[in-house]
């Protein structure tokens, strides 16, 4: 049973959790790695450089909006395809453990999971647009 006064807080911490999580994804690749550097990881992994400027434009902007709020159900669905594409180009093939040489598959799954749960959830408390506005639905 859903305890319906406490769940939309859990869709709160999770969306807050989430959002927080892609901004330092968005961070590492920026700050850590240089954008050269992404750029030539990605190329690496047989996606055109570029490509890294829409995941990171994705990851901030999916990232803020899920921790204010913004269309959340619309918003983690993108970021849970970007989880999945993770997993098949990046870490699949190393295994399931992070701790593997190039990162297992554990945490994009999780992550993943916890999208998906955000997606059917929706917007917890103190969304600024709630999804429900999109769709006109309550």
């Amino acid at each position: 049973m859903i305890d319906q006064k406490t769940a939309p807080y859990a869709a709160l911490i999770l969306r807050v959790t989430m959002g927080v999580m892609f901004l330092a994804h968005a961070y590492l690749k920026v700050f850590v790695f240089g954008m050269a550097g992404a750029g030539k990881f990605f190329a690496s992994i047989g996606l055109p450089a570029w490509f890294l400027y829409p995941i990171l434009a994705l990851e901030i902007i999916g990232g803020l909006a899920l921790i204010v709020g913004i269309l959340v159900r619309w918003i983690a669905i993108p970021l849970f395809i970007e989880m999945i594409a993770t997993i098949v180009l990046v870490h699949g093939a190393n295994g399931w453990l992070a701790s593997a040489k190039g990162g297992g598959w554990e945490f994009p799954a999780l992550w993943a999971a916890g999208l998906a749960a955000l997606a059917l959830l929706g917007d917890g408390v103190y969304a600024l647009v709630p999804s429900s506005r999109l769709t006109g639905s309550k």
